[in-house]
């Protein structure tokens, strides 16, 4: 009996050794895990850091890029600086009830609202997104200009001016929501969603047509101006301050539009606006510079994207790639160091599967163990049961990407700022447009720290930041206002 009760405690001892070295084989897996993570979020925040130091070489370099793409005949620039045929901009005082129209490529969006001079707030705004039928967007040129026609005629018949109103030719502001590299004549063949100057003769043609075929419905209405949506912003802006400088959208894509003056345009050959300013849409998504901070999941990103080695700047900072770097950090992790489990999600392999809303929702979780987050990640990837340290990581990846992007548009802001000479003693307002700057908090905050530690606070205290007048389109309202 004794020998039994012996030989059981051997055992029993052997089977607690085993399961305590199975206990510390799993703990050390888990610490060697846990380490691996930390050198890759490591790694990667250094990567990504950005100084002040760093932020004022990127503030230079966009500077100097701005300069040579004013000057004529200058290769050596990554910035298109398209300069607006808007010869005015709104100066506060227009009133009436005014039109616009903002072509996005697969619908349009048609709205009037009232001006009440003066600076006074719009009034009586309304508003109709359209859908494109895809045999009218998929078509000709001029079977586009003429559904737009008639969807205006509709729009006009539905919200008239006041019935003793004087029978003056209506004006109506045109915008579109991106540029286009090409717009194709009337000749038949279908128009490419693109990229182009708003400002040149296809923009132009665009214009002549559009009035044209409004012409057909004998309609007193016309398009007298097309701009993109940031120079649109930018007229808002002016329409309730003078001091309105620049306009910048923060969305799926991004842009700058400042107001420049015409000696600063060596290039232009035209004309000087009567009002002695010129509109420039920077481009700035395809600024590019050695200083910038890019790792290798963004140049990986970039490699695999539809336009490779463009877009540099826009793949840093706007909506539509925030999420997917987020994505591709997340994926190495997963991979090196088991982060989700064993085997990795395959829906964390799929590229653009986490957009940059639900990015912001994981990033903004104050949530007791970041509950949202795991929620989102069950949702999006379908991964269960994750683990507290697994979320946490989720959230400083985010953290990182997000803050990055920020102060490189606060980089961005200061170098136009600097450029026009408004750093130092004057009012500079700023007015921003997009689900980036109106709806991520914590992007906006790290936007406008960068902006505090370039300037300083006396000189921060100059610069204004205000959300877009009217909401999406509006800047169409302005613009034609501005004509009248």
């Amino acid at each position: 009996m004794k020998k039994e009760v012996v030989g059981l405690a051997a055992v029993s001892t052997a089977a607690t050794v085993v399961v305590v070295a199975a206990v510390i084989r799993q703990w050390k897996r888990k610490e060697q895990q846990c380490n691996q993570t930390q050198r890759i979020i490591h790694k990667f925040a250094t990567e990504c850091a950005t100084p002040v130091s760093k932020l004022w070489q990127i503030a230079d370099a966009l500077v100097s890029d701005m300069h040579a793409s004013l000057s004529s005949n200058h290769s050596n620039k990554t910035l298109n600086m398209l300069v607006s045929y808007v010869d005015s901009l709104p100066n506060g005082d227009e009133k009436g009830l005014f039109y616009g129209i903002n072509l996005r490529g697969t619908n349009i969006l048609i709205l009037c609202a009232r001006l009440g001079g003066n600076d006074n707030p719009i009034t009586d705004l309304h508003r109709e997104e359209i859908h494109i039928p895809p045999n009218v967007n998929f078509g000709t040129s001029q079977e586009l200009y003429d559904f737009m026609a008639v969807e205006i005629e509709k729009f006009v018949s539905a919200h008239p001016e006041d019935d003793d109103a004087p029978q003056k030719e209506k004006k109506l502001g045109f915008i579109l929501s991106y540029p286009v590299e090409q717009v194709a004549s009337t000749s038949g063949s279908a128009i490419k969603w693109k990229r182009f100057a708003v400002n040149d003769a296809v923009g132009e043609t665009l214009v002549a047509e559009v009035n044209q075929a409004l012409g057909k419905l004998n309609m007193n209405i016309r398009v007298h101006a097309l701009v993109d949506d940031t120079i649109g912003n930018l007229a808002g802006g002016r329409y309730y301050d003078r001091e309105t400088i620049t306009a910048v959208t923060l969305g799926m894509g991004t842009n700058a539009a400042y107001i420049e003056s015409p000696q600063a345009v060596a290039s232009w050959e035209g004309p000087s606006p009567k009002s002695g300013e010129m509109v420039i849409s920077t481009e700035w998504g395809n600024f590019s510079s050695p200083h910038i901070p890019r790792t290798e999941f963004d140049a990986y990103l970039d490699a695999e994207s539809l336009n490779p080695g463009s877009r540099i700047f826009e793949k840093l900072i706007s909506g539509m790639y925030l999420g997917e770097i987020v994505r591709r950090v997340l994926l190495k992790i997963a991979q090196e160091t088991a982060l989700f489990g064993d085997t990795v999600p395959p829906k964390l392999r799929v590229p653009y599967q986490l957009s940059s809303p639900d990015m912001a929702i994981m990033h903004q979780d104050t949530s007791e163990d970041h509950e949202v987050v795991g929620k989102k990640l069950e949702e999006i990837f379908e991964i269960t049961n994750s683990s507290i340290m697994a979320r946490d990581v989720v959230v400083e990846v985010c953290d990182i990407v997000a803050e990055r992007g920020a102060r490189l548009v606060g980089a961005g802001i200061v170098g136009i700022l600097k450029k026009i000479g408004r750093i130092e003693h004057k009012r500079s307002v700023v007015i921003v447009e997009g689900g980036l700057y109106e709806h991520y908090r914590l992007f906006r905050n790290y936007l406008h720290s960068s902006i505090w530690e370039m300037l300083g606070t006396e000189l921060s205290e100059n610069v204004k930041f205000e959300n877009s007048h009217g909401g999406s389109g509006a800047g169409a309202l302005f613009l034609a206002a501005s004509q009248s």
